[in-house]
């Protein structure tokens, strides 16, 4: 019997750097390996959505939708896949129906083929009308199950929300663990189940981080309980708050029932390109390497990064511990809402509004929303003493019904708006920047001929730094020790001899 195919996923030019370098990767470092990524045998390249598009205006003056482009003409051969937060779509809002069609005809006429549509609150009504709008398109509907765990979170439920996306039109499932809670047997039950529910041809994709430690094994049981495709990044990109390594993974298949029939050379090439590109982000890094306190907080590791320099800036860095303890809490209290964007940030930021004023005596505007239904159904009843809280703070009633339902036709104002801009271009790709972030593309507009201001640190920069090291080196060695010495405003450097 000749092994099973398992497709695999390469995050590297998306989440691999967004989870640990803080989504700062220019595209100009990530082109020279796209070629290698277009023929090592891949079922899809995740290069897209998240929080590159923010990024690209935000910090890097480039134009997303070009960065798209490129990808697709630099790997003609590849499926490009992109993650999308259904009716919020890259932004952190909720956005009317037409601006939801509008955007995902323009990511696939940009070249975009694989949609993964999730929603914060896994309601299923968030997501309906963005995989209407890819089914419309003809290109790859993934509905996507944000994984969490909570006493009213149940394998049953799971594999009934799998049904709901199937019956959407979903063409794949994907089971997203964006904080590395999914333990192995959890994940092997889930699987399992929506096999024997709905056909063994149901494509399911495997999403996991590797911040607790646990989830290389999480895809091997994954594997024995039929999943097809999982998700990796390239080693020199890997691990962390990001993800299992893909050599790796193809290593641990190696006499087994599985294959993934990945071009390991290549791979090799890929990993030698990132693991020179990656100093260069250095000033981004994330700290962490193994975070299993996570089973407890549930807190992934961009959102405790988030949380302390709140803090921090609040002069309250001390109180990371009460804040930590803090967000179970609030979880609860929210109707035990997965944590991923926007959800981690509204409940991280209400733990820490709660640690530095007094539980819930000041509410953020957008944790009252998520407390009253504006971001979606919760699968857990809120608490109502916090949901009065909410009422009386905003004024705003409760709701049951579907958010976008409440919003009006803005299409036509979006664009009357983006084009009394000054650098727009007068395409709806720009209507749509402005419509995600419109504090942020106007500048970027402005100044998006100047091109890409990449915030990476030179070769030449890179190469000083390891001269440097080197020179200290060869001091030490010698019996010397040099030290920076701050007189009158200057810098003055001081060489002592080791006693």
């Amino acid at each position: 019997m000749s092994p099973r195919k398992i497709g695999v996923t390469e995050l590297v030019l998306r989440d691999g750097h967004q989870s640990l370098l803080a989504t700062r990767m220019a595209t100009e470092d990530m082109v020279g390996a796209c070629e290698d990524i277009d023929k090592a045998g891949y079922w899809s390249v995740e290069c897209w959505g998240g929080a590159t598009y923010d990024s690209c205006i935000r910090f890097l003056n480039e134009d997303p939708w070009v960065r798209l482009r490129t990808f697709r003409e630099l790997m003609p051969n590849s499926r490009l896949q992109m993650l999308l937060r259904g009716q919020n779509l890259l932004g952190y809002r909720h956005y009317e129906d037409l601006v939801v069609e509008r955007f995902v005809e323009k990511s696939a006429e940009n070249g975009m083929d694989v949609f993964r549509v999730f929603d914060a609150v896994n309601d299923p009504r968030n997501m309906a009308k963005a995989m209407q709008a890819v089914v419309k398109t003809g290109k790859h509907a993934q509905g996507t199950i944000c994984y969490t765990i909570s006493p009213v979170h149940t394998v049953e439920g799971y594999v009934k929300l799998a049904g709901q996306l199937l019956d959407m039109g979903a063409q794949s499932l994907a089971l997203k663990d964006m904080a590395a809670l999914l333990k192995p047997q959890p994940a092997y039950d889930i699987i399992r189940g929506i096999k024997e529910t709905y056909g063994e041809d149901t494509q399911i994709n495997l999403h996991c981080h590797s911040t607790s430690g646990v989830t290389l094994v999480t895809l091997q049981k994954a594997m024995e309980a039929g999943v097809d495709v999982v998700d990796t990044s390239i080693s020199s990109l890997s691990l962390g708050p990001g993800h299992n390594p893909t050599e790796s993974f193809v290593e641990m298949l190696e006499g087994t029932e599985f294959t993934c029939d990945l071009d390991m050379p290549r791979l090799l090439k890929i990993r030698d390109h990132f693991a020179k590109i990656r100093p260069k982000y250095a000033a981004f890094e994330s700290a962490t390497l193994v975070d299993t306190e996570i089973f407890r907080t549930q807190i992934p590791g961009g959102m405790l990064s988030n949380m302390e320099s709140q803090l921090k800036a609040q002069g309250a860095g001390d109180k990371v511990k009460e804040v930590m303890d803090q967000v179970p809490i609030v979880k609860a209290d929210a109707g035990h809402p997965p944590l991923v964007t926007p959800t981690s940030q509204i409940v991280g930021t209400q733990a820490v509004f709660n640690v530095l004023f007094g539980p819930y005596k000041k509410l953020t505007g957008e944790f009252a929303d998520l407390m009253l239904g504006y971001y979606g159904h919760t699968l857990g009843e809120v608490n109502p003493e916090v949901q009065a809280i909410a009422e009386a703070q905003t004024g705003k009633a409760p709701i049951t019904g579907r958010p976008a339902d409440l919003l009006k036709p803005e299409w036509d104002e979006l664009v009357t708006q983006t084009k009394a801009l000054e650098g727009n271009d007068g395409t709806d790709e720009d209507v749509l920047t402005y419509a995600m972030f419109p504090a942020v593309a106007p500048e970027f507009f402005k100044h998006r001929a100047e091109g890409p201001h990449t915030v990476a640190k030179s070769d030449a920069e890179l190469a000083a730094e390891k001269e440097a090291a080197n020179s200290g080196k060869a001091q030490a060695a010698v019996g010397t020790i040099t030290y920076n010495v701050s007189l009158g405003g200057r810098t003055h450097q001081v060489r002592v001899e080791r006693a």
